[in-house]
């Protein structure tokens, strides 16, 4: 007897084992269990393939930094794909697809601005709409503050290159600029004629007022406007050497030959184009025309940046353009 009582034994565990699994409590809770902690597997899940499918509408490549044959220096541009386990992890939520749930993410070139060899730049990408108003300031003190009320009200930043020379005698109009959110750009110390002067005084000239700048708004400029855009090869060199970009324009207002604000404004907004830099000085010409020229240019759905804004690789709006829109 003794001999099968371990049979005996096996035999009573399995009875057990069985009953418990049979037991409906148990059943239920190890269903409840399953029903939990079963993932759900997104290969073939309709709604994941439905926005992986859909995400290559949206798809845009990212776009090296260049030297153009005629713009020389051109910015580069992110590319944008569509994250799609945040974008299905936001739609599982309703259970269907929606477009303004989908979640973007921007993918930078791999050349940039930094990697290209020296030379000016006379605009941004041609697939940004936007401007940049570059304000060279060497005189024209007395419409500074009108200037600067109109961008405040039409809550626009711009990017002034000011003189040295200039800066020293108008601190406090410097400091208001600064205080005030816009781009300061370094204009030379007392207005030469760069492209007739040796590198080692276009040095000077460039490093004079860099300090003069970084003494009274704490920052140290990153762009150079040359005076009257005259510059060389050796002006270009000399800025990139001291981690400056030097900077250009596409659309002038020539307000320095003092035309009526109408005519200003005509001639701009029938050059204006994605990612101009927009050349002028404080002058009598625009502080009458420039509240109207910031407005025409929003009517045309230009947003008004800085140079900063106007050259990083950032794409400012591409949650619903598709490829085929672009």
């Amino acid at each position: 007897m003794r001999r099968f009582m371990p049979f005996f034994v096996f035999i009573g565990m399995i009875i057990v084992s069985y009953q418990a699994f049979e037991n409906p409590f148990t059943n239920d809770y190890i269903a409840s269990i399953k029903s939990v902690s079963a993932p759900v597997s997104t290969d073939q899940d309709e709604l994941y393939q439905e926005i992986k499918t859909k995400a290559e509408d949206y798809a845009k490549p990212a776009q090296d930094a260049q030297v153009h044959k005629v713009w020389k220096k051109m910015p580069g541009l992110n590319g944008v794909r569509v994250n799609v386990e945040e974008s299905y992890k936001k739609m599982r939520k309703q259970g269907e697809y929606n477009e303004d749930l989908l979640v973007f993410e921007q993918i930078p070139p791999e050349v940039s601005l930094e990697d290209l060899p020296a030379e000016p730049i006379y605009r941004g990408h041609p697939d940004k709409e936007m401007v940049a108003l570059n304000i060279n300031v060497s005189w024209g003190e007395d419409y500074i503050p009108t200037i600067l009320n109109i961008l405040k009200k039409q809550n626009v930043k711009a990017t002034f290159f000011i003189e040295g020379k200039w800066a020293n005698k108008h601190e406090d109009l410097v400091k208001m600029i600064d205080e005030q959110g816009h781009d300061i750009g370094n204009h030379a110390y007392n207005h030469p004629d760069m492209n007739n002067i040796s590198a080692e005084k276009s040095r000077e000239q460039i490093e004079k007022t860099n300090k003069i700048l970084e003494s009274i708004t704490g920052d140290q400029p990153t762009w150079f406007a040359p005076p009257s855009g005259s510059f060389n090869k050796g002006v270009i060199k000399v800025a990139d050497e001291l981690g400056m970009e030097t900077i250009l324009w596409t659309v002038d207002t020539v307000d320095w030959k003092k035309p009526a604000p109408s005519v200003m404004i005509k001639r701009v907004m029938e050059k204006v184009h994605n990612g101009a830099f927009v050349l002028m000085h404080p002058t009598s010409t625009v502080a009458e025309g420039l509240n109207d020229l910031i407005l025409k240019m929003k009517e045309k759905e230009y947003k008004i940046v800085t140079v900063t804004t106007l050259l990083d690789e950032e794409r400012d709006s591409f949650k619903t353009q598709k490829q085929t829109n672009k």
